[in-house]
């Protein structure tokens, strides 16, 4: 198997906007640092596909506090972030899942 695994080193960090709840689908092939988020956000209501360099859509999500963040979407995807964790969240286009 060749390819070029990626780091959290080297993808672009993004944040929500305060007082903001839902990820954008622009932040694929990024990491979402989450600080002083609300308690439940969502992912795009529609699973992208693909992110804005072609590459199959996905996002590192860390919680850096100061509380837990569920993350959902409207296809029954939830997964709890407590403080200090990173999720890998993939999506194929039709749904969301961790890696």
């Amino acid at each position: 198997m060749a390819g070029q695994m990626i780091t959290l080193q080297d993808r672009p960090v993004v944040h929500l906007v305060p007082n903001r709840s839902s990820i954008s689908s622009d932040f694929g092939g990024k990491l979402l640092e989450l600080i002083n988020a609300p308690s439940t956000v969502s992912l795009p209501a529609d699973p992208p596909r693909l992110d804005s360099k072609e590459e199959p859509w996905s996002l590192e999500i860390r919680n850096l506090g100061p509380a837990q963040v569920t993350k959902v979407d409207k296809q029954q995807f939830a997964v709890s972030l407590s403080v200090g964790r990173t999720v890998h969240v993939v999506s194929n286009g039709s749904m969301y899942v961790i890696r």
